[in-house]
């Protein structure tokens, strides 16, 4: 009987709130829309570049200033999500995210193209990852974590869904009426779904009837916190970076341009599988727990692609293994925040570290699009390969200096 339990401690929080099934519903279709619509540069970057007169890696700068943007929007977010709830604000983001495409469809020159970017960055800091999470710790409460592994089953098929997508229309529309169809989608699908399906924010109360304010920050160690924040955001620097340039990154091992876009479709799927498994680890994982199993995968693929000389047997191992890691640790990033902070602190604590993530996020893509350029492929896999390895022997630090009760759940 324990195995059979063990396998499901993943799953009873859907069957407990069927509310909760309900903004999950909600936020998948919105997360994959999101996420997968900001994927544009990773399959028409050179369609971009030729257009616009940019070259590839003044392409992914566009990401660059939406992760910046998104950083620095980060700390007045929080105070907008705690007075309002996750829902209004997601809504506002919508609106303020799609006006980002109709700019990149007008744009001809460089300046409209970045003006575009902010858009979508400014928007994208309250739609994105940190307000799913918050409107999920407003509904699920110390089920977060859970429903947070539950929400990346679904979204970590973004790029799966919306590469070839994005393939397809710019095929049909070109790149700039693919622009207009992803405004449309934010506002006749995103907008309506956080406007009428999702759930407005549960004001929790004491005895007397008063709201119950949050206790103040768990103060931990100013060391432990900078690792914590080193982990997440050298971790976020490889797995957006990878994620941009990959499509670019095979074909500079070799593959033709049909051959590399069907690998980095498998992406997404393979990162869902891994997202499961951690899923039905449930409460028995903690976000080092694994972010330790999942981090050595990510060296491991990298030194074996570096060695392979584009072979498509490693190719396909590479996927694989980093599909795999890159799936876990995306939910280590967003969970190794709970191992040091109560749940009801999780959405301050991550406020406090959206700055550099999404620093790191901005200047992943262009770096390794230079170092593609410049060096090829050995360039960009050997930046990644180090901070890979760094990541996982802070891991080890961060696993020594676990609470005694999250010691105890991980163990």
């Amino acid at each position: 009987m324990a195995p059979a339990g063990q396998a499901t401690t993943g799953m009873r929080f859907l069957k407990s709130d069927s509310r909760l099934i309900g903004v999950l519903l909600v936020l998948a279709i919105t997360q994959l829309i999101g996420w997968g619509t900001i994927g544009l540069p990773a399959v028409v970057g050179r369609d971009l570049g030729a257009d616009l007169g940019m070259s590839l890696p003044a392409v992914f700068a566009g990401s660059s200033v939406l992760y910046v943007t998104m950083g620095l929007c980060a700390p007045w977010l929080a105070r907008a999500f705690a007075r309002h709830g996750a829902r209004k604000v997601m809504m506002v983001g919508t609106v303020v995210s799609a006006p980002g495409y109709v700019v990149l469809f007008f744009a001809r020159d460089p300046v409209l193209y970045f003006v575009g970017w902010v858009f979508l960055g400014m928007g994208g800091s309250a739609t994105l990852s940190t307000g799913a999470y918050i409107m999920l710790n407003e509904v699920a409460g110390r089920g977060a974590k859970n429903a947070i592994g539950g929400l990346m089953l679904v979204t970590g098929l973004s790029s799966s869904i919306f590469w070839p997508t994005t393939s397809f229309l710019s095929g049909w529309l070109g790149w700039r009426g693919t622009c207009l169809v992803y405004a449309a989608m934010l506002i006749a699908i995103n907008l309506p779904l956080y406007a009428f399906v999702a759930p407005r924010r549960k004001i929790v109360t004491d005895d007397r009837g008063e709201a119950v304010k949050a206790a103040p920050l768990p103060a931990i160690p100013r060391s432990t916190f900078g690792l914590v924040v080193c982990v997440i955001t050298m971790n976020a620097f490889v797995n957006f970076g990878i994620s941009a340039i990959l499509i670019e990154l095979l074909r500079a091992e070799g593959l033709a341009p049909s051959q590399a876009l069907a690998f980095g479709s498998m992406l997404g799927v393979i990162q869902v599988s891994a997202r499961g498994l951690d899923f039905l680890g449930g409460g028995r994982w903690d976000g080092i727990t694994t972010g330790l199993v999942a981090g050595t995968a990510l060296p491991i693929a990298m030194v074996l692609l570096m060695l392979s000389e584009g072979a498509t047997w490693a190719v396909a191992i590479f996927i694989l293994l980093y599909g795999a890691g890159s799936g876990a640790m995306a939910v280590a990033r967003a969970t190794i925040p709970l191992v040091f902070y109560d749940q009801a602190e999780f959405a301050k604590a991550m406020s406090m570290i959206a700055l550099p993530l999404n620093l790191a996020s901005a200047i992943s893509p262009p770096l390794l699009a230079g170092l593609l350029t410049q060096f090829g492929s050995r360039g960009a896999l050997g930046l990644t390969l180090a901070f890979s390895c760094a990541t996982v022997l802070i891991l080890v630090m961060l696993g020594r200096r676990r609470p005694q009760l999250a010691a105890a759940a991980a163990t």
